[in-house]
C-alpha cells in the first residue's frame, strides 16, 4: 500500500529518534493537592546523602488570587504573589515530606519585598545555590522583575541571599507600571520588562545562567529564553550577545548532554512543545516534538557517568497541575486517575518518561 509523507516519516527515521517521547504523570503525597495552599514551579531535583531535594514556590494566601486592580499587601493578584520558597525530600520520588521555608520575602523595600518563587537548584563543589525569581511591591503587570540568588553549604540551609539581584531586565522600552506590555510608548529589547524562570548550570569553567525574558512593547506569549555567564556563581553575569537564544519557550528546563545542553521549549512561541539541544550551549536546534509535555518541570540531576542517552538528565522530576475546574483527570500509573478538587489551588505532580508507550509526532 502506498504511504503518504507524513507515515513514511512516522514509520521511518522519526521512531527511531531518541529525543522522542511521551509522558505519563503520578500524584504524590506530602507536596500534592491542599486546599488554602499554593505549591508550584518546582526546582531540579538533586539527591544528597541518599534523600531527594526539590525546591518550589509556596503560598498560603486569605484567598484565591484576586488580580492585579483589587491585589493589597495581603492580598495576592496571581498564585505566586506573596510566595517564598519552601522545599521538601522523598526517599522515593512518590513520598514527599515537606521541611518548611528555605528561602523568604525580604522586608519593606527590599528587592524581594513582594515574592519569592521559580526557583532553580545548583550542586557545586560542597556548596549548593538557588536561583529564583524575585518581585517588588506592589506587582503589576509592568512591574519590572530581577533574578537572584541565595547559598547554603547544606541543602537544608540555612541560605544566605544575595545583596542585589544577579540579572535584572534590560533597560529599554517606556510603558506606564499599571498598563499593558503591548501599550508601549516605547518598545523594548526582548527581555526588557521581566526576566524569569532563572536555570545555572556550571560547564567549560564557567557558570551558565538560562533565564526567560519579556520585553516591552511584546506579548505574554512572545517570551524566549537569554543566557548569561560568569566566573563565579554569584557572579557578575554578562548576557550573551547571541540573545536571545530560543524564539519560544516559557519555564526554563535545561539539562547536560554529550558536551552540550538540551531544554524542554513550552507553552510559547512558534516552536512551543519542542525538544531542543545545544552543543555549545547557544545554538538550539529542534530535534522532536512532544505532546502533553510537564508544565515547570523539574528533572532529577544526574551525574555525568549515567547521561549517556540523549534524556537520560530529563528522565522524571516534579512538575505542577493548575486546575480550572472541578475536576481533574490525568494519567497516572493506572490507565486514568480521578482527582477531586475542592477548590483551584495549583499543586505538584510527578511526571516520568513512557518509555513502553512512547508517541511519536
Amino acid at each position: 500500500m502506498p504511504k503518504s509523507a507524513a507515515m513514511r516519516r512516522f514509520d521511518g527515521p522519526d521512531k527511531a529518534n531518541p529525543w522522542f517521547a511521551k509522558f505519563k504523570y503520578s500524584l504524590v503525597q506530602g507536596i500534592g493537592y491542599e486546599k488554602g495552599v499554593v505549591r508550584r514551579d518546582p526546582s531540579s531535583i538533586i539527591s544528597v546523602n541518599g534523600k531527594y531535594y526539590s525546591w518550589y514556590t509556596r503560598a498560603k494566601p486569605p484567598c484565591q488570587p484576586v488580580g492585579l486592580e483589587r491585589m493589597t499587601d495581603v492580598l495576592p493578584a496571581h498564585p505566586w504573589d506573596l510566595a517564598d520558597l519552601w522545599y521538601a525530600t522523598s526517599s522515593d520520588g512518590f513520598h514527599w515530606e515537606e521541611q518548611g521555608p528555605a528561602v523568604e520575602r525580604g522586608p519593606a523595600g527590599a528587592y524581594d519585598e513582594r515574592s519569592v518563587f521559580t526557583p532553580e537548584v545548583l550542586a557545586h563543589e560542597g556548596r549548593y545555590y538557588l536561583v529564583y525569581q524575585v518581585a517588588l511591591s506592589p506587582n503589576h503587570r509592568c512591574t519590572p522583575e530581577s533574578i537572584a540568588i541565595a547559598w547554603s553549604d547544606s541543602p537544608d540551609g540555612p541560605w544566605t541571599k544575595s545583596p542585589a539581584p544577579i540579572i535584572e531586565p534590560d533597560e529599554s522600552g517606556l510603558v506606564d507600571e499599571r498598563g499593558d506590555p503591548e501599550q508601549a510608548r516605547v518598545k523594548g529589547s526582548w527581555d526588557s520588562l521581566q526576566v524569569h524562570d532563572p536555570s545555572l548550570l556550571f560547564r567549560d569553567g564557567s557558570f551558565w545562567l538560562y533565564y526567560k525574558g519579556e520585553g516591552i512593547g511584546y506579548s505574554h506569549m512572545e517570551s524566549k529564553w537569554g543566557l548569561a555567564t560568569s566566573d563565579s556563581p554569584l557572579g557578575p553575569y554578562i548576557k550573551s550577545s547571541f540573545n536571545p537564544v530560543t524564539n519560544s519557550g516559557h519555564e526554563v528546563v535545561v539539562w547536560e548532554y554529550d558536551g552540550g545542553v538540551a531544554g524542554l521549549v513550552n507553552r510559547c512561541g512558534p516552536e512551543k512543545n519542542t525538544i531542543q539541544f545545544a552543543a555549545d550551549g547557544i545554538n538550539f536546534e529542534i530535534k522532536s516534538r512532544v505532546v502533553v509535555p510537564p508544565q515547570a518541570a523539574g528533572p532529577l540531576r544526574i551525574d555525568e557517568a549515567r547521561n549517556s542517552e540523549p534524556l537520560s538528565g530529563f528522565s522524571w522530576g516534579l512538575s505542577h497541575v493548575i486546575p480550572h475546574s472541578s475536576h481533574l483527570i490525568m494519567q497516572g500509573r493506572d490507565p486514568l486517575g480521578l482527582v477531586e478538587i475542592e477548590e483551584p489551588w495549583d499543586f505538584l505532580i510527578r511526571w516520568e518518561l513512557d518509555h513502553e508507550r512512547r508517541t511519536y509526532i
